[in-house]
């Protein structure tokens, strides 16, 4: 690495994280995997949690790491960041005590509490307060579900996931503005909390806390005297911690291009300047999410790889040798796809079984089930590349913006296969990478919050001259017209 200053990014995603060491140098930016870790959710009293003390021992095992790197780099450490994936939040008592695990969005418990809480609130005034898309996930529909079952006694206050780390390293309770618009529970105008909102629908208010823009410096890391680290005084910054929102301020975008956050879920979306919160917006179920330094990240949450990883993981236990390359190889020598799937049914979202989920969305639509793990997976990736493409239009028409590419990032940007398949059903340039987006956006905005560099503009600019990038241009034929064509027929069903 460089002699620059060294910067910590924390990225956790929904059961597995990473701590890295990150540095802008001459040749772009410099990122360093100090140690990768899993926590996997388990059941416990009757819910799917998160072992949050789990997770922060990972990280503080992985700042006496980056203390051990600056020791022999000789280097600094300027500041350290977290991210997460969004939704997901714990409650502590009033001495910042976590009073029990978080409950995955995973979890069953929101399956039905949407018409609940419409009875309260109609979802057309939701909308026009928070311009958020409407999931069963969002906080909002766990925190009415957590207050029908019961809050803790001595709940005090409301942290995300990030927000509890955050907590856990500095004993400063704030909630940074990314992150907190994916509650469901900000007002687009005025950028805080809705208490009005919240009050009506019958949910404590009061556990809503300070609130802090991406960028703010939060405190100092305090030493842990049971399990010392070595990174006590150096600043937290609040980057985006929702890491939909590090990705964005991490994906180097030309004018008019779209960005897929490409991971467990895919994040089709277009960066613009303020929050678009229309009627026509509402109908599409688009959202207003936060972006980093007054940004709006116009997005649609798809159901992405989590659906190819969990038929893969089914074929795996089955005894079946299907390792992701030789799979990817088998989907590409199909001369055209087999079936088309509705990616976003909710039946996919936490089924027991995938493949049993698949199978019962192929008849209800009448397809014939593929027969190899080779025809399931090009029936889902194909069909994940056309879903976006008719998000993408939605997008182009609520926006009245022309896009001209697409950038892919995050792991599955390195799916050559869905780039392909993406550029070919949607007819635009695909540019693929990088794939450590979101712990880009961390270090980028650390540097800018420490005056290494001027503005996100000038980072990303800086950063982007290390960023590999593949090119994929679309292919037509091989049966896409077909494809396309029934796919918008299955898509309108589950729309109608």
């Amino acid at each position: 690495m460089s002699a620059g200053a060294l910067y910590v990014a924390i990225d956790l995603g929904a059961g597995s994280g990473r701590v890295f060491a990150g540095a802008l140098g001459p040749g772009g930016l410099e990122l360093d995997q100090l140690s990768r870790f899993r926590y996997p959710a388990r059941e416990v009293d009757g819910h799917l949690r998160w072992d949050f003390s789990a997770i922060l021992r990972e990280i503080r095992a992985g700042l006496v790491l980056a203390a051990d790197r600056a020791r022999l780099t000789q280097r600094q450490v300027a500041s350290v960041g977290v991210d997460s994936w969004g939704v997901d939040y714990g409650l502590v008592d009033p001495d910042g005590r976590l009073l029990e695990d978080p409950i995955s969005y995973r979890d069953g418990r929101t399956e039905d509490i949407m018409p609940r809480v419409f009875a309260r609130v109609p979802r057309e005034e939701i909308f026009a307060r928070t311009g958020i898309q409407f999931l069963p996930i969002n906080t909002l529909f766990q925190l009415a579900a957590h207050v029908e079952q019961g809050l803790p006694p001595a709940a005090h206050r409301l942290l995300m996931i990030p927000d509890l780390v955050t907590a856990a390293l500095t004993g400063r309770q704030v909630t940074e503005f990314t992150n907190a618009t994916t509650t469901q529970m900000v007002h687009v105008e005025t950028r805080r909390w809705d208490t009005a909102l919240l009050d009506r629908l019958g949910l404590p208010s009061s556990l809503c806390g300070d609130l802090v823009e991406t960028g703010a410096h939060v405190g100092e890391v305090l030493e842990d005297a049971g399990h010392p680290h070595g990174l006590a005084g150096v600043p937290l910054t609040a980057v985006a911690t929702h890491d939909t929102g590090s990705a964005v301020a991490g994906t180097p975008l030309d004018e008019g291009w779209a960005y897929i956050s490409s991971g467990t879920w895919s994040l089709v979306g277009l960066e613009i300047p303020q929050p678009l919160v229309t009627p026509a917006v509402a109908s599409a179920n688009v959202t207003n999410e936060g972006g980093a330094y007054g940004t709006t990240r116009f997005l649609k949450n798809v159901l992405g790889l989590w659906i190819f990883e969990s038929c893969r993981q089914e074929w795996e236990r089955a005894g079946m040798d299907v390792p992701h390359d030789r799979l990817l190889e088998e989907v590409a020598r199909l001369d055209e796809t087999p079936a088309v799937i509705y990616p976003d049914d909710p039946h996919l979202l936490h089924p027991q079984r995938m493949l049993s989920a698949l199978s019962g969305q192929l008849r209800a639509t009448g397809q014939r089930v593929p027969e190899t793990p080779g025809a399931v997976a090009r029936a889902v990736l194909d069909s994940l590349a056309l879903r976006y493409a008719s998000v993408l239009r939605d997008l182009a028409r609520l926006t009245n913006r022309a896009i001209r590419g697409i950038r892919i990032v995050g792991g599955g940007s390195q799916n050559g296969y869905l780039n392909q398949a993406t550029a070919t059903a949607t007819g635009l340039p695909v540019a693929a990478g990088p794939v450590e987006a979101t712990v880009a956006g961390n270090v980028l905005v650390q540097a800018v919050t420490s005056g290494e560099v001027s503005s996100l503009a000038v980072a990303r600019r800086q950063a982007s001259e290390g960023f590999p990038r593949r090119l994929f241009v679309p292919r037509p034929g091989g049966g896409w017209t077909r494809a396309a064509a029934r796919y918008a027929e299955i898509e309108a069903h589950f729309q109608a």
